[in-house]
C-alpha cells in the first residue's frame, strides 16, 4: 500500500465485528492506518493476531485481512463465534498517539456493545491501554476480577508487531486460554 493511500486513512473508522452469535468479543486498542485503509482488522501485513489465533486453535484456517475481508473470512468469524472491536475507533500510526482521556472514553462505548451482544467473554488487547482505559495502572494480564457487564473480562498482549516480547506462538497460547474461557476450543 502507498504512504498516500495509509496518510489518506489518518482518523478513519473501522466497522466493528460483532452480532448476536459473538462468545468472544477481541477488543483492540485503535485501527492502524492499514486496517482503516482496507476496513479490516488486524489488517496489516505483520500482525501476528491472525496466525496467533490459527495456532490457539481457535480457526481453523489463516486469515489474510491485507486487502480487505472476504465473505468467506467474516462467515467463518461468525461460525466461529468471534466478534472484534476497538477501544477508540480512530486510525493512528501507533496506538500511543491516543490520549487516556480518548481510551477512557472508549469504554462508554464497549459497555453498549456488550449490553446488546451479550458475549460471555471480552478480551482486551494491549495490558498498557488496558491499565489506563480503565484506570487500573496495577492489572496483570489474564483473567480479570471484575465482570464486565455480564462477561468475563480477559487482558492478552498486543499482537501488533510494535510489541516485540511476543511472538505468534507466545500470544497463542494467551489467546488459547481466552477461548477456553469462551468455550469455543476445548
Amino acid at each position: 500500500m502507498r504512504r498516500a493511500e495509509l496518510d489518506a486513512a489518518r482518523g478513519g473508522i473501522v466497522d466493528d465485528l460483532v452480532g448476536p452469535e459473538t462468545e468472544l468479543l477481541w477488543v483492540g486498542i485503535n485501527p492502524g492506518l492499514w486496517t482503516a485503509a482496507v476496513n479490516a482488522h488486524f489488517a496489516r501485513p505483520g500482525n501476528r493476531f491472525w496466525p496467533a489465533l490459527e495456532r490457539a486453535g481457535l480457526l481453523p484456517r489463516l486469515i489474510d485481512a491485507s486487502k480487505g475481508f472476504s465473505a468467506e473470512d467474516l462467515q467463518l468469524l461468525r461460525a466461529r463465534h468471534m466478534g472484534i472491536t476497538n477501544l477508540v475507533n480512530v486510525a493512528t500510526a501507533r496506538a500511543d498517539e491516543l490520549s487516556a482521556e480518548q481510551l477512557r472514553g472508549g469504554i462508554d462505548d464497549l459497555r453498549a456493545l456488550v449490553r446488546r451482544y451479550r458475549p460471555a467473554v471480552v478480551a482486551v488487547l494491549g495490558l498498557t491501554a488496558y491499565r489506563r482505559a480503565f484506570r487500573a495502572p496495577r492489572a496483570r494480564a489474564g483473567r480479570q476480577e471484575d465482570i464486565f457487564e455480564g462477561a468475563e473480562l480477559w487482558v492478552a498482549p498486543n499482537p501488533s508487531g510494535l510489541n516485540a516480547h511476543e511472538t505468534a506462538d507466545s500470544l497463542a497460547i494467551a489467546y488459547r486460554r481466552i477461548g477456553e474461557a469462551a468455550g469455543l476450543v476445548a
